[in-house]
């Protein structure tokens, strides 16, 4: 537990999630998205397949938008038309790739908000792969958003050393 860190916002494949912590480590206070797979990985994957881009390239096309385009349907089959809508009236990949990736952003720092997001904030999940993602949060936020080393397996590292706790506590009290 690193006690300078204060927030995590963990984006998953069907769910994103905003904690604040203590110093300790302990959860404040919790949020989780309640509007489909709006803002999450498959959110990401939807855009990318609608973008003919492979996810791997998604930031790379973002960063490359001048003029991000709104995406306002929080529902990702709605956003998906909206998302054809712009390509069919000329609007470029790149841009709409940039506003599906602020419309991300903007929907997580609501969430954020929620849940009393302050420095230092971390991003774990695969959506942390996405480095326009990170970079466009730090921006929304007005504050640096830290990414460790393979955050796609940060839950669950986090879980195993959890129950690696729970059977050490169980086996010593089995001995007492």
């Amino acid at each position: 537990t690193d006690p300078s860190v204060k927030a995590i916002i963990d984006i998953g494949g069907q769910d994103v999630k905003g904690i604040s912590i203590d110093t300790d480590g302990t959860v404040k206070n919790f949020a989780m998205n309640d509007k489909c797979a709006a803002g999450t990985g498959r959110f990401l994957e939807v855009m990318a397949r609608v973008l003919d881009c492979p996810i791997q390239s998604l930031a790379q096309l973002a960063r490359a938008g001048e003029a991000p385009v709104s995406i306002s349907n929080l529902c990702t089959v709605f956003a998906e038309s909206e998302v054809i809508s712009h390509l069919a009236a000329g609007v470029s990949q790149a841009n709409v790739a940039a506003g599906a990736i602020h419309s991300i952003a903007t929907r997580i720092v609501g969430m954020a908000g929620r849940v009393g997001v302050e420095p230092q904030v971390v991003m774990t999940g695969g959506g942390a792969l996405n480095g326009a993602l990170v970079d466009a949060l730090s921006q929304s936020l007005h504050q640096s958003v830290q990414v460790l080393g393979n955050p796609q397996v940060m839950g669950a590292l986090g879980a195993a050393v959890f129950a690696r706790e729970f059977a050490q506590k169980q086996a010593a009290q089995a001995i007492v």
